[in-house]
């Protein structure tokens, strides 16, 4: 679509008789296409009915101003739909989406309305009367889980004069627990053991959670939190500006005295920590500025920032910590697993070559269980990974772990065939080597039901088809027993040969 001609002329000329409506019908149409164009999600009829109803500024929802969505599609004069199969509002056309973000001039800081408008619904009587409730019946407040997730994504893309007005009157106070709730809900990333239960997170923490500067500043500067106070899981506001990567606002909260750059939350994670697990380059590096900051420092797990970023994969924090002198880029947590188990697990090539560079990692080093990242690797199928650690002098393709499980023995049970071959293509590898109980990677394999890796083993001569586990189970027996009936059958074609070793 090009501006100035076809559909683009069409919805120039729709929006103007949008415009041209007498009374609140042009307020409502223009108000609607707002939400549904810079609306961080798509919004059900319900939530985008309440947010035209709200009344800036006014302590009391009136559903009273609420309209129906007949007269809302009426308003935009057809230019949205319902969507029934997923019961959202949208715009009838992905074109008008784009004619829209080619036209900004057509709403007035849409991001700072929509805060606006957020925070005066969070702020109603009707919300604040169910913030004592454990489990709150929010039917009557639909738009609620919206406004707690997403008010201050606007706030911190366009802070007006009220909404910051508005964000600081809401913060002050004790910050709403259903708010609360609904917004760490969506944190799925992090162990949050707490946000279901009665906790304290501040309007401070919750400011620096959404990266606002100008709030996180006001609120300090008023004397209302503790700055370095840990929320329902240790959690302070640098810890969470940091896991967020709100840059300004770590720099804000650094700015004071009373604030530890390294302090721990109640499982040991630093600021720094959550800053490397989630990959914000430029918060490492300011943390990394201050003297206080250890770099290496382990959290209860024994998980330092380095093996967080390599779980991660984070390649440039990875690199940003290696050029620490106290960082050891082979430390084990206290399972055992170094940076490399981890990126190893994870998959994450380009972290594994990185470390592989440092002569200080041991690339066949063992964890706690005798497990090593080529184990690792193998058993969650990344190739790339297997290949790299293979061709290491050091890697033993063979290597047990204290339960006699081999790479090929994991690679196998977990229906990798893709690995299971390149594993094979050595010949250290034996691929009917059992393990303590007496399985091997073909029984394994048959006992997960994954044919493909059977009929790669079956290829090989030195793989008995009728081994026998320390219990008397042979692989046949396994497929049987779990209802994995073509393995059964390709097991029984191979019945009575025997192998040479």
């Amino acid at each position: 679509m090009t501006d100035g001609s076809g559909l683009g002329d069409v919805y120039g000329a729709t929006i103007a008789r949008i415009k041209a409506q007498d009374g609140d019908k042009s307020r409502l149409g223009m108000a609607a296409l707002m939400w549904i164009n810079h609306a961080e999600r798509p919004l059900r009829a319900d939530e985008l009915c309440h947010a035209l109803a709200v009344e800036l500024g006014s302590t009391d929802f009136n559903t009273r101003n609420m309209p129906s969505m007949s007269t809302l599609v009426g308003c935009c004069q057809g230019l949205i739909v319902v969507d029934k199969e997923a019961s959202t509002v949208r715009l009838i056309h992905f074109t008008l989406q784009e004619y829209l973000s080619t036209h900004p001039d057509l709403f007035s800081r849409p991001h700072s309305a929509m805060a606006e408008i957020c925070l005066t619904y969070l702020s109603s009587q009707q919300v604040k009367a169910l913030s004592t409730n454990h489990f709150p019946d929010t039917r009557n407040t639909p738009f609620l889980e919206y406004c707690s997730v997403y008010w201050g994504v606007h706030a911190k893309r366009e802070l007006s004069d009220c909404a910051f007005s508005l964000a600081l009157e809401l913060l002050k106070g004790h910050y709403s627990e259903i708010s609360t709730k609904l917004l760490l809900a969506r944190v799925q990333s992090l162990y949050l053991p707490g946000y279901r239960t009665c906790s304290p997170f501040s309007g401070l923490h919750c400011a620096s959670f959404f990266g606002i500067t100008e709030a996180v500043a006001g609120l300090i500067q008023m004397g209302c939190y503790d700055i370095d106070g840990g929320d329902f899981s240790g959690f302070t506001p640098l810890a969470w500006a940091a896991h967020n990567g709100h840059e300004e606002v770590v720099k804000t909260l650094l700015g004071w005295e009373e604030v530890s750059p390294d302090k721990p939350g109640d499982r040991g994670k630093t600021p720094l920590m959550h800053a490397s697990s989630s990959g914000h380059g430029g918060v490492v590096k300011i943390l990394l500025q201050q003297k206080e900051v250890n770099p290496d420092k382990p959290d209860k797990d024994g998980q330092t920032p380095l093996s967080y970023a390599a779980k991660s994969g984070h390649e440039g924090v990875v690199k940003i910590l290696l050029e620490r002198e106290e960082v050891n880029p082979d430390k084990p947590d206290k399972y055992g697993w170094t940076p490399l188990s981890y990126a190893a697990s994870s998959g994450h090539e380009g972290v594994v070559k990185i470390l592989l560079e440092r002569k200080e990692v041991n690339p066949n080093k063992p964890d706690n269980y005798g497990r090593t990242p080529l184990s690792y690797a193998a058993k969650s199928g990344h190739e790339g990974v297997v290949k790299i650690l293979l061709e290491r002098e050091e890697v033993n393709p063979e290597k047990p772990d204290h339960y006699g499980q081999t790479p090929l023995s994991y690679a196998a049970e977990s229906g990798h065939e893709g690995v299971v071959k390149i594993l094979l293509e050595r010949k250290e590898v034996n691929p009917n080597k059992p393990d303590n109980y007496g399985q091997t990677p073909l029984s394994y394999a048959a006992e997960s039901g994954h044919e493909g890796v059977v009929k790669i083993l079956l290829e090989q001569e030195a793989v008995n088809p009728e081994h026998r586990d320390i219990y008397g189970k042979t692989p046949l027996l396994f497929a049987t027993k779990e209802g994995h009936e073509s393995v059964a059958a390709l097991l029984r074609s191979f019945s009575g040969r025997q192998s040479p070793v």
